[in-house]
């Protein structure tokens, strides 16, 4: 169990309990989900409780994380898409949070199961539909039919323009999904590499030196992929935004 390195994954139930049958267990994945949002929306209010026109140090954390989301959203989907700046500030917030605290060993990483990000995918995408209809009416579909397209080719392109739209919830959860998975997975194998050369004796520690060099280095690349995907996500999410507000861009 020391070494393998898909029991990271493992979902464990803390409290169990059981509905009608139906198992609604407390796990650990629900406990750090919990413990992300505690620590968030602490961080948050505890840096903003005291304004002060010269910032503290953690007040100053909590405006440049402010100012970069805000900075993404008005730079992709402009002006009018600050009325989503609060979806879009939580949803980087929480994924920025439970991919760090994943990094930790024996903590458990939420994002690394598909069933999160894909909820995050769908309410993602569920926001465009509804806001991009009611703001659009049926001019929303001008999103699948761009703009100097010959109408012989007409058809292929919304086509693929329709079949893009219906897999960005895919991609969007798989990318996120997929690139922690991985990541940890090769973490692990690689730390497990250095226990299992390291209990050899002194020809073992130095055949674990290069493991070891491997898993420092990808253990720096892992904090800044953590950062990274929650960007991404943040950025797709601002971009599929967009589309909603100006269909016919």
């Amino acid at each position: 169990m020391a070494t393998d390195p898909i029991h990271q994954f493992h979902i464990d139930p803390i409290i169990p309990i059981e509905v009608g049958g139906v198992d609604v267990s407390f796990t650990n994945s629900a406990l750090f989900m919990v413990i992300t949002v505690v620590l968030s929306s602490t961080f948050l209010i505890f840096a903003t409780r005291r304004r002060r026109l010269v910032p503290s140090r953690l007040q100053s954390s909590a405006e440049m994380l402010y100012e970069f989301v805000a900075g993404t959203l008005r730079s992709t989907a402009g002006s009018e898409g600050m009325k989503f700046f609060p979806i879009v500030f939580t949803l980087f917030t929480f994924i920025l949070i439970a991919n760090l605290l994943g990094m930790f060993p024996y903590f458990f990483t939420v994002t690394s199961h598909l069933v999160v990000t894909a909820v995050f995918s769908i309410l993602v995408i569920g926001i465009v539909i509804f806001y991009g209809f009611w703001r659009n009416g049926f001019g929303f579909f001008r999103l699948f039919v761009p703009k100097g397209v010959p109408g012989v080719i007409l058809p292929f392109v919304v086509f693929i323009e329709v079949l893009s739209f219906v897999s960005r919830p895919i991609s969007l959860s798989i990318r996120l999904f997929a690139n922690v998975l991985a990541g940890h997975i090769t973490l692990k194998v690689f730390a497990g590499f250095v226990v299992t050369l390291g209990s050899l004796g002194a020809l073992g520690f130095l055949g674990a030196i290069l493991p070891l060099i491997m898993t420092v280095a990808l253990t720096a690349l892992e904090f800044l992929v953590a950062a990274l995907q929650a960007y991404v996500f943040a950025m797709l999410t601002c971009l599929y935004l967009n589309d909603a507000i100006h269909p016919s861009h």
